[in-house]
């Protein structure tokens, strides 16, 4: 028998022994938050890795031992870079590689749509470089059905040896292809990465089997699912499950407001019961790249079976309104203090989407500060982690951080996002007004906080 044509146990058996002598190639496509993590991972258990991204001025960073994003610290590159880990720009590399994953982003567009723009682009710059027997694995978070839909026939048209996407079977002439979401939490340090569980979702037993032994390398548990399409829908309902939940205790902060109760006494006093409650809490908004963009992925996919997601939908509305209620906030507590929005002066302190980390995605600030803006304010912010703010996808601020410093000529000082390491009892004594959205100032009596 030809090794074009070799058993399936037999082709399998060669990749998984591969992966077990950790001489399996492994190329990483898009190196932001999630693919410079896994990257580091795969290569702290010995794989040959290499990194993709069509940034040059990340592969040129990487390739100095360099690193842009702050929880990675300059010496992990460096130890990465001595046991062989590289970044490129050149596709023509992904030929060499045994299993490519990719994790690149998909954001909404204006109108609130899924924008795939990311990962055709991708697809078609690797599917020239596709070779047999390869496995490709999808880890962006999209809507059931992407991955055999969008990314399989771009890889099968693109590639020059006419390679087909393994179904059923896995014979000559075919390439392997999986889903397995991403399940990063950017400055979560309670789980180690290792201890996040795998969802594995293959288009055939092959990938399902190979894509498992990889992970399974690097991550202590692997959960396999019957398809791409369950784990694709695996990931969307984890992240709308948390999203409808904060739109839940959203709209009972609003509410307590109005009764004057305290939502985060409420909410403590309900995690006490051990059973059937897990605490949720209030905020500005919501920001990162999934809460507040998979809901909408669903509801857009689920428009083709003609079914509207009202429950969802409606937990996207009142998460997207709660910038502009801080804003509204501001006006109100301003306006007790005989002070008009429009030329008053606000620090917002954060623009972070959470605390400790250095992560702008659809993060609530930068509604915040536009919208302030738009109502006649002048507006600085403060941000340990951003010495500017200048031009993304939905905002154009052109900002730099303003040192945390003579606090009293600001007339508000607005908690957006609550770093650890703000001296928050020195912010309320030197500010004239606190307008606090993430209750940032428990424990600190002052009637210069206001809570929104």
């Amino acid at each position: 028998m030809t090794p074009q044509a070799q058993p399936l146990s037999s082709s399998v058996e060669q990749f998984r022994s591969r992966i077990q002598a950790r001489t399996a190639k492994v190329g990483i496509i898009g190196l932001g938050y999630v693919g410079l993590p896994l990257a580091l991972l795969f290569n702290e258990q010995g794989f040959p890795v290499t990194g993709f991204d069509i940034d040059a001025g990340k592969v040129r960073t990487l390739n100095n031992n360099g690193s842009y994003i702050y929880r990675i610290p300059k010496t992990e590159i460096a130890a990465a870079r001595a046991k062989g880990f590289s970044a490129t720009d050149n596709y023509s590399h992904i030929a060499e590689m045994d299993a490519i994953i990719i994790c690149v982003p998909t954001p909404l567009d204006e109108y609130r749509e899924p924008d795939l723009s990311y990962i055709r682009k991708t697809a078609e710059a690797f599917a020239p470089h596709l070779r047999e027997g390869q496995l490709v694995v999808l880890e962006s978070t999209t809507y059931p059905g992407t991955t055999q839909e969008v990314l399989v026939p771009i890889l099968e048209a693109g590639n020059k040896a006419g390679l087909k996407a393994a179904a059923g079977s896995d014979p000559a002439g075919t390439f392997r292809v999986a889903f397995s979401p991403e399940r990063e939490d950017p400055g979560n340090d309670s789980v180690a990465r290792c201890d996040i569980p795998k969802v594995i979702g293959g288009l055939s037993p092959a990938a399902s089997d190979l894509a498992g032994a990889l992970y399974n390398s690097i991550f202590n548990r692997v959960v396999p699912v019957s398809s791409p399409a369950v784990a694709e829908m695996t990931k969307l309902l984890e992240n709308i499950y948390r999203c409808v939940n904060i739109a839940m205790v959203n709209e009972l902060k609003l509410l307590c407001l109005r009764m004057g109760i305290d939502i985060w006494e409420v909410i403590q006093a309900a995690s006490t019961k051990p059973f059937g409650f897990h605490p949720f809490y209030p905020g500005p908004g919501l920001g990162g790249h999934c809460i507040p963009v998979d809901p909408y992925y669903l509801s857009w996919k689920a428009k083709e079976w003609d079914f509207q997601t009202r429950f969802i939908e409606l937990a996207g509305e009142i998460n997207t309104s709660m910038p502009y209620h801080v804003v509204s906030s501001v006006a109100s507590a301003l306006n007790r203090h005989k002070k008009a929005l429009n030329g008053s002066k606000v620090l917002v302190l954060g623009v972070a989407y959470k605390r400790d980390i250095d992560d702008l995605r659809e993060s609530p600030a930068l509604t915040i500060i536009e919208e302030l803006q738009k109502q006649g304010a002048e507006v600085f912010y403060n941000d340990p982690y951003f010495p500017k703010v200048g031009r993304g996808r939905k905002y154009n601020l052109q900002m730099t951080c303003t040192p945390l410093e003579n606090l009293g000529q600001y007339d508000c000082v607005l908690i957006v996002t609550d770093h650890s390491d703000y001296p928050y009892q020195r912010i309320v004594n030197e500010a004239q007004l606190v307008v606090d959205s993430r209750n940032a100032t428990r424990g600190i009596k002052s009637e210069k906080i206001v809570l929104c």
